[in-house]
């Protein structure tokens, strides 16, 4: 998915680059606090410092409706 393959119109290819960004970057681990944890698959993703595996949106960490539930839970545990 480089930006090769997207041939017409420049919102296309920025949209194309933004998403590749979020697919690539680091992100922070909640068991270990590091920010290791990268994809290996789609919606699969894993810490290298202390392999523990995630399940998250495709290209992003976490999605819209993901964090919604997280926060859903965590209300409903301090009750």
């Amino acid at each position: 998915m480089s930006n090769a393959s997207i041939r017409y119109g420049a919102r296309i290819r920025k949209m194309n680059a933004a998403v590749k960004r979020e697919k690539q970057a680091l992100y922070k681990c909640e068991v270990c606090g590091k920010m290791s944890v990268k994809r290996i698959s789609t919606s699969i993703w894993r810490c290298r410092h202390c392999n523990t595996t995630y399940a998250g949106g495709a290209y992003s960490m976490t999605t819209t409706a993901g964090e919604a539930a997280k926060s859903l839970v965590q209300s409903l545990s301090r009750q």
